[in-house]
């Protein structure tokens, strides 16, 4: 009799025992999955907005956006997951600035673009600026190059597309000569976006050292400034980015990868 209710006691503390592990690795798996399950929800989409305008000036000579300002930022993104769609005022192919292929531009992330068929392939490939939903992104992105100062600055649907991303607190991301495209952007009180804020951008030294001074429509710094920015700029051609709340802008092409970084860590 004392053999069976030994075995009777053995057995209620074993049958204890496993309960109480059941019931401490219960909540941890379900904290488990609920963090894996967060994280297959939460996608990252971008939308890189490129120029359309290919002619510099009267020059006779071809622009476009430069391509260090594109590559850069765009695998420092897709490498970390984000999906990035690429559109342009006209759609289509996006032109490339001549110049921003030549051997003293050639970066790291040129040669891994030139390598690269399917960036390749959305830059031919891209979609038409005015049938972009800026709900489907979390923020936008335009690269420089000259062409933006044409058509980027005065686009009715690019400025809408910022204000509206402006609006709902989304990052805003712009470099080189890409916050030419803030010319013509409001606040919802009408006043110019960049009033009242810092901002940098192509620096009037850099774009006489271009030797364009007398060909661009205007000059990144002096809009800037005549919009109220709080500008200010680093060396010619250093890195100098900065951010003011949502808004991160960057001074010239080496610029381009601390803009991205920026950006990406504000989407997370």
């Amino acid at each position: 009799m004392k053999i069976v209710k030994t075995l009777a006691l053995a057995l209620t503390i074993i049958t204890a025992s496993s309960c109480n592990e059941t019931k401490k690795e219960e909540p941890s798996e379900s904290v488990s999955e609920e963090k894996t399950e967060l994280k297959k929800d939460k996608e990252m989409n971008v939308l890189f907005v490129l120029t359309s305008h290919d002619k510099l000036g009267d020059t006779g000579k071809k622009t476009g956006f430069w391509v260090e300002e594109f590559a850069n930022p765009y695998y420092t993104l897709t490498d970390k997951g984000v999906n990035v769609t690429l559109a342009t005022p006209k759609g289509g192919k996006a032109p490339i600035d001549p110049s921003s292929t030549a051997a003293d531009a050639t970066t790291e992330a040129t040669e891994r673009y030139n390598k690269d068929t399917q960036a390749q392939n959305k830059i031919n490939n891209t979609k038409v600026l005015a049938e972009v939903n800026p709900k489907d992104y979390d923020a936008v992105f335009y690269p420089g190059g000259h062409g933006p100062l044409w058509d980027l600055a005065n686009d009715k649907h690019s400025i809408t597309l910022i204000e509206t991303f402006n609006k709902q607190n989304k990052p805003i991301a712009f470099v080189c000569h890409a916050p030419a495209a803030l010319k013509g952007v409001k606040n919802e009180d009408g006043s110019a976006l960049v009033k009242g804020k810092k901002v940098t951008g192509f620096t009037n030294s850099e774009e006489k050292a271009v030797g364009l001074t007398d060909v661009v429509p205007f000059l990144v710094e002096d809009m800037l400034k005549e919009n109220g920015g709080i500008y200010s700029k680093g060396d010619d051609w250093s890195v100098h980015v900065l951010q003011d709340g949502n808004l991160i802008t960057g001074q010239n092409p080496a610029s381009s990868e601390l803009v991205a970084e920026k950006l990406l860590e504000a989407i997370k």
